[in-house]
């Protein structure tokens, strides 16, 4: 057995990053939770209202022109294959980026690799010997590339069987597996891309991070133009295998700066800059040290009047246990203790991390939490697996159908995301310190505005879904009788929206403590069965529609069961007055998407029957919701007008 490492101070994860420019450092607001760590004073500054305004528009203008960039993609896929056998089998092949995508970039990995590189840059920015941040990537790429190898290459092998498995009534086999072969890359390529993505992210750069699925889209549009005529859809699994290796080489010159950095102290950093980094220059250092130095090993806090340094009262240091015995979510938190370990480093002190041998006795802790992680992000975007298996036995279309009006109903949900993305450091260091207060306040806040964004994008949905689809893609082999269906399909996606928001904002605040629970692949597995329970049920009536209500009904279920967990076993948030929040843009949008589809309906042209509607809807909810008193209104307009001024990048 590995012995205990003697007291250290535990140093702070990753400074925060707050769209919503909150105050993240101040101690009079704190509320330590009983048996956690005592909080430790961070050692990097927090970010600028600057710099978080910048960090919030730059990734919303990426997001945008990847979700435009997205559309464009559809776009070209209805207009030179239409809604037939060949779309639908590339659309099978489709599920294995679409899975790797949500496992290795957006969701799984970086919910255990942002955490990992944020104690290493924490630890680079404290100074000492060695470097924290390339010994973690000395250690964990080889591996992981390996591994990311071997399923990719298994993939690949198996497409066969995986086609099978997928859509056993798939008229078009062969053309599946071909598309399925070539898409199999991704798991190689999308992996790498997310291990740049989450140290990049620790680094405190978006804007590489934020910039992979431009360049992603532009590769599989180009080469659907350019190769279409000759290969048909099979082009497209070509851009989607090109693609994924331009979502690393779009990373890789900024992350091998970051590697190249030289290790500073944290008096030299204090003596050479006070701002935060650039959002994705080398003009300043990516991490900026707090103006209080760390104490020494074992010496007492410092007793001076700086606001933000430790209380006399709290202790300077704790033992750091593999067991996690005793401690609540502190900064010395098992998840951090297996990442020491599989750093190949021991704690170090104030002075910084040194080599050694660490702790192994946490990492079966670290091991498990990645299960979890892994386990949940895979249960969930199963739901796709089922609306395949099920659509694959109806006539020729229904996937693309599902398919087109998936990616335009989640664009509102992509946007209200995005805000959770950045705040999750927040969380994390919230309650890596014990602050539950300034977790709760921060989640209860991310709830308020992801639902009101959501809410009013599920309205605009339901108000103008046939004027949306016909604008966007009918021509070419795109028909009216396609625009029809896949608009049905769309508005009763719409009613889901607010589940999979939910689901995807809530599960951060489950793992962002860095230990494992499996209570959201619980909540999720719940919902699962309940979209194949009514799917089954109901797709031989309602067919395509009775596939996405399924969907909606499940994930609903998923989202109501962590919202109902999440006092015990993650941010104690005030459950009831969360979902009373919540329920006044609910009733906000049944009204606008009402009244909003009256208004649209009437109108014969598509572009001013979404112009009128569209208007409509926005009136109605913001009125109406104000009227209400929803929280998450005033903010939401003020991130579109407000931060306009710090849009300009140097």
């Amino acid at each position: 057995m590995t012995p205990t490492p003697p007291p250290v101070p535990s140093p702070p994860p990753v400074p925060p990053v707050s769209a919503a420019g909150d105050a993240v450092g101040d101690k009079a607001t704190r509320a330590v939770v009983p048996g956690a760590r005592s909080p430790m004073p961070p050692e990097v500054a927090p970010p600028t209202g600057r710099f978080l305004a910048k960090a919030t528009l730059v990734t919303a203008a990426l997001t945008a022109a990847a979700a435009l960039l997205g559309l464009g993609r559809d776009q070209a896929l209805s207009y030179l294959f239409g809604a037939g056998s060949e779309t639908d089998a590339f659309l099978v092949a489709w599920t294995v980026p679409e899975f790797a995508a949500t496992l290795l970039i957006e969701d799984g990995m970086a919910f255990v690799l942002v955490p990992a590189f944020s104690v290493a840059v924490a630890r680079r920015a404290r100074g000492g010997t060695g470097d924290p941040v390339r010994s973690l990537v000395a250690t964990t790429l080889p591996r992981l590339t390996l591994a990311f190898a071997a399923a990719a290459t298994l993939l690949i092998l198996g497409a066969p069987y995986l086609v099978e498995v997928l859509a056993p009534g798939l008229p078009n086999h062969r053309l599946a597996v071909d598309c399925t072969r070539l898409t199999g890359t991704c798991v190689l390529t999308f992996g790498l891309a997310g291990y740049c993505s989450a140290a990049l992210r620790a680094h405190r750069r978006f804007v590489a991070p934020a910039a992979i699925y431009v360049a992603y889209n532009t590769a599989i549009i180009t080469a659907m133009f350019v190769l279409g005529g000759r290969w048909g859809v099979r082009a497209a699994a070509v851009g989607v295998a090109v693609g994924g290796g331009l979502m690393i080489l779009t990373q890789l010159p900024s992350l091998l700066r970051q590697l190249r950095r030289k290790t500073r102290t944290a008096t030299e950093e204090r003596a050479t800059t006070g701002a935060p980094a650039a959002l994705g220059t080398d003009a300043a250092p990516a991490l900026v040290p707090h103006s209080t130095p760390a104490p020494a090993p074992g010496a007492p806090p410092s007793s001076g009047t700086d606001a933000d340094a430790a209380p006399a009262s709290e202790p300077a240091s704790e033992p750091v246990s593999g067991s996690g015995s005793g401690a609540g979510p502190g900064t010395g938190s098992r998840a951090e203790a297996g990442i020491e370990a599989e750093a190949g480093t021991k704690s170090g002190s104030g002075a910084g991390s040194e080599p050694g041998s660490g702790s192994h006795a946490a990492r079966p802790v670290e091991f498990t939490l990645i299960a979890t992680v892994l386990l949940f992000a895979l249960c969930r975007q199963s739901q796709v697996l089922i609306e395949r298996f099920l659509a694959s036995t109806l006539p020729a279309g229904a996937i693309s159908h599902l398919n087109y009006a998936q990616k335009v109903a989640q664009i509102p949900m992509t946007f209200s995301l995005m805000l959770c993305t950045v705040t999750l450091p927040v969380v994390a260091q919230a309650m890596a310190e014990g602050d539950t207060e300034r977790a709760r306040n921060r989640v209860e806040k991310d709830l308020a505005l992801v639902s009101c964004v959501v809410l009013l994008g599920a309205a605009a949905i339901v108000a103008c879904a046939p004027q949306i689809i016909e604008l966007l893609f009918q021509r070419g082999a795109f028909t009216g009788e396609d625009t029809a269906a896949t608009a049905a399909v769309m508005r009763v996606y719409a009613l889901g929206l607010l589940g999979h928001a939910l689901v995807s904002a809530l599960v951060r605040s489950y793992f962002s403590a860095g230990r494992p629970t499996w209570y959201p692949l619980a909540a999720m597995a719940a919902g699962l069965v309940t979209t194949s329970w009514i799917g089954t049920a109901t797709v031989g009536s309602w067919g395509v529609l009775g596939i996405a209500a399924a969907n909606a009904a499940g994930i609903t279920v998923s989202a109501l069961l962590l919202l109902h967990g999440m006092r015990g076993r993650a941010v104690p948030i005030r459950t009831r007055q969360v979902v009373a929040e919540m329920s006044r843009p609910v009733r906000a949008a049944l009204a606008a998407g009402a009244v909003g589809m009256y208004c649209a309906g009437r109108i014969d042209s598509p572009v001013l029957g979404l112009a009128v509607g569209g208007s409509v809807v926005l009136l109605v909810f913001v009125l109406l919701a104000s009227a209400m008193g929803a929280s998450g209104v005033a903010p939401a307009l003020r991130s579109v007008t407000r931060r306009l001024s710090h849009a300009r990048l140097r």
